[in-house]
């Protein structure tokens, strides 16, 4: 029988970037100066402008909040289909 009850996702988010490139399998340290690690930074900065947004408007703190619609991809360092859409990023 399977257990319904097992989570393979973190749910909620983070402010901790170390978290957030955990999810992706990264570290902080792996960043360099290339522009593969300047798309990762600067997506660090839209997914906590997103994630700040969100909890201004339910009243959450992060852990308990998710991002959905277009910015669930912000949830995953390095996701490309969020890297390369500039009209994602500005809303």
């Amino acid at each position: 029988m399977e257990n319904i009850h097992s989570v393979r996702e973190p749910l909620g988010e983070t402010t901790d970037v170390e978290v957030w490139l955990g999810r992706a399998g990264l570290k902080f340290a792996d960043l360099g100066h290339d522009d593969a690690s300047k798309a990762i930074r600067k997506q660090w900065r839209e997914y906590q402008a997103a994630v700040q947004k969100c909890c201004v408007a339910l009243r959450q703190p992060p852990e308990l909040v998710q991002l959905s619609g277009a910015y669930a991809k912000l949830r995953i360092p390095g996701d490309k289909s969020i890297a390369n859409d500039e009209s994602i990023l500005n809303s």
